[in-house]
């Protein structure tokens, strides 16, 4: 039996790694990487992204846009979970925290580059969901919590990497002060309807940050617990 029969979705995948390596040229100006690293692309090679969409979107699932999940939330273009990926520059021992676990898939990404992924999501049945996906699949280095992800996650600080992937407004204080110092925070900030930015901001030794624009994006926003 080949690949492709084993796979249904193999050449779907295969056309979607495509896709990102085109548009990372495409937008190499702006981003300063002509090209993702081998580790990113083989981990989004391997992830069954068609797992993480809603029913009856799998046919979609490897379309370089995003899609609807529920609960007004989506699932991010296959390209922008590449670059947000690459953007950490993470090592196989990184212990990770990402806000906004959605459907899974990111978490999943990270998982299959890092050591330790701790996710948060404020929508409980997203997060109920996500979790049981995600060891469904194997994922056993990536725990899933609801919560309000302004505050992160300090009983699991601090963090190599911070990974943000709804529109924050303003960026969180509690995620700058759970990042390791020589971490990176990548960060998608402003209104969605009028422009947001994707940052990575790197904290020094010293405990400083330097903070660079990458690409204009459009994320959902942020939701925030106001109880």
């Amino acid at each position: 039996m080949n690949a492709e029969a084993q796979d249904p979705y193999a050449v779907q995948r295969k056309a979607m790694l495509s896709d990102i390596v085109a548009l990372t040229r495409e937008t190499r100006f702006e981003t300063g990487r002509a090209a993702l690293s081998e580790r990113v692309m083989a981990a989004l090679g391997r992830v069954p992204r068609h797992r993480f969409v809603s029913p009856g979107e799998e046919r979609n699932a490897y379309d370089n846009r995003p899609l609807p999940i529920g609960h007004g939330q989506t699932i991010s273009q296959p390209f922008i979970v590449a670059l947000m990926t690459d953007l950490l520059d993470l090592k196989a021992d990184a212990k990770v925290l990402e806000i906004g676990t959605g459907s899974g898939y990111q978490a999943a990404v990270l998982g299959e580059l890092a050591r330790e992924v701790y996710s948060i999501e404020i929508i409980v049945p997203l997060a109920k969901e996500a979790s049981a996906r995600l060891a469904a699949l194997g994922y056993r280095n990536v725990t899933v919590r609801s919560g309000d992800g302004y505050a992160g996650w300090p009983e699991q600080a601090p963090f190599d990497a911070i990974m943000v992937t709804a529109g924050a407004l303003d960026v969180p204080p509690a995620l700058i002060a759970q990042l390791k110092p020589g971490g990176r925070l990548v960060i998608p900030v402003g209104p969605q309807w009028i422009g947001q930015e994707l940052l990575v901001i790197e904290k020094d030794a010293g405990g400083k940050t330097a903070t660079r624009k990458v690409l204009a994006v459009r994320f959902v926003p942020l939701v925030r617990d106001r109880q």
